[in-house]
């Protein structure tokens, strides 16, 4: 079968996963979680090849972090797994119960999406956080990884299908596509896929955006910011910039520009300029600050997401310009503040317009899994329907289900009857 007659079979038997009792879901996610276990000397076998092939093409350092899946990954990504079992069934929900009239009830009710497609890029454990939540959310996945990760990929996709089916459920839920052509196979088929999830490059994202007529959700961007406040403590916005920074660079919620407010600028930068350097960090900045620590000095339009160890800085009057900064430079993805002033916090927070916002705490808390929803597929930053990291809650929507007793609408239209509106 291609592309789209795979599809098709996984739109129909999609009301199938939708109404698998949640045991059996759980029972799926620790089959898989299981299989992964048992098989990770292969795991890493396959990650190795992955990996030298890498080396050989010369990808860069920002690819092969993502890339590389270790023992570590792995444990993460089964803890994951394991804390989705543990987390309520987000399905059948009931989020309104209202009477309409006496023996006229209306319910709506928490089901899934349906059909969803992820176009994920160079991580293995993202197509096992996505292939997981879809799962516990009773949503059928197409599933797409990047290419540099094909072999790590092809085997982890089979252990979890094979997790799938040992637990009971269709073998057909989930699928994986593998070229480019297929990708491109997948953005037609707008009348069984319900929504599509591309993560990648912003050109990537736009492209899919501009390819196909299917639901788009996620981030071309990660832009993220952090302000250090004239009232910030320097020793707490140190170690805040750094771990930021440093501790996962390639990843869309590393700090990519600081903002600080000038009256500071004197007493803190140097202090900050000293712990970027020990961790290898360069500087790039407005001719005031790389005046001050030195750097390349670049116009604030220059400014971006570099997805290594490099940051931007550039000078504030004060918190408002910082929020303007944000919102006109931003990607809306996650920002923070470093003060100890409360307001001060509480205006940023209010004013500036992204999916996070933070006080006194690294932007790299941006996470599915650290906010406790068991993993992601992905974080958006557009308004309609989810916000932030996806997780169970963003990868269902609802139905209203209405109970009668041969109630017709013409003789409520009539004035025979009237409505009795009444919470239950």
């Amino acid at each position: 079968m291609n592309v789209k007659e795979e599809v098709y079979t996984m739109k129909r038997v999609s009301p199938v996963l939708a109404a698998s009792t949640v045991e059996l879901r759980n029972k799926a996610l620790l089959e898989a979680a299981s299989l992964l276990k048992e098989h990770k000397e292969e795991i890493f076998a396959e990650n190795k090849k992955d990996m030298e092939a890498a080396e050989e093409n010369h990808i860069s350092d920002a690819v092969k972090k993502r890339l590389k899946f270790d023992e570590g990954k792995l444990t993460a990504s089964i803890k994951g797994m394991e804390q989705l079992v543990e987390l309520d069934d987000p399905l059948n929900k009931v989020t309104l119960h209202r009477q309409l009239d006496e023996g006229l009830l209306l319910k709506r009710v928490t089901c899934p999406i349906g059909v969803i497609g992820v176009i994920f890029e160079a991580r293995p454990d993202a197509l096992i956080q996505i292939s997981s939540l879809c799962l516990k959310s009773g949503n059928c996945a197409v599933l797409k990884g990047g290419k540099e990760t094909a072999n790590t990929n092809r085997i982890l996709f089979r252990l979890i299908r094979e997790g799938v089916v040992k637990a009971g459920l269709p073998e057909s839920c989930l699928m994986q596509v593998d070229t480019h052509n297929e990708i491109d196979e997948l953005l037609e088929c707008d009348d069984c896929v319900d929504l599509l999830i591309p993560r990648g490059s912003n050109q990537f994202v736009q492209y899919i955006m501009n390819h196909t007529k299917i639901p788009v959700m996620g981030h071309a961007d990660g832009i993220c910011h952090i302000y250090v406040d004239k009232e910030a403590d320097y020793d707490k916005a140190v170690r805040i910039i750094v771990d930021a920074k440093t501790q996962y660079t390639a990843a869309c919620n590393a700090v990519e520009t600081l903002l600080v407010h000038q009256d500071i600028a004197e007493a803190f930068l140097p202090k900050l300029s000293d712990a970027l350097k020990d961790a290898k960090v360069t500087v790039k900045g407005t001719e005031e600050v790389t005046r001050l620590i030195g750097g390349e000095t670049i116009a604030v339009e220059d400014f971006k997401e570099y997805l290594e160890l490099a940051v931007s800085i550039r000078l504030v009057k004060d918190v408002d310009e910082a929020v303007s900064h944000i919102n006109t430079y931003g990607s809306h993805h996650t920002d923070a503040i470093i003060t100890e002033n409360r307001e001060t916090a509480e205006h940023f927070m209010q004013m500036v317009d992204s999916a996070g916002v933070y006080q006194n705490c690294s932007t790299r808390f941006a996470d599915g899994f650290r906010y406790g929803f068991g993993a992601e597929v992905g974080i958006s930053t557009g308004k309609i329907h989810a916000r932030g990291p996806v997780g169970l809650d963003g990868l269902v929507t609802y139905k209203y289900k209405l109970y009668g007793g041969g109630e017709i609408v013409r003789d409520y239209a009539s004035g025979e009857k009237e409505f009795h509106f009444r919470d239950l």
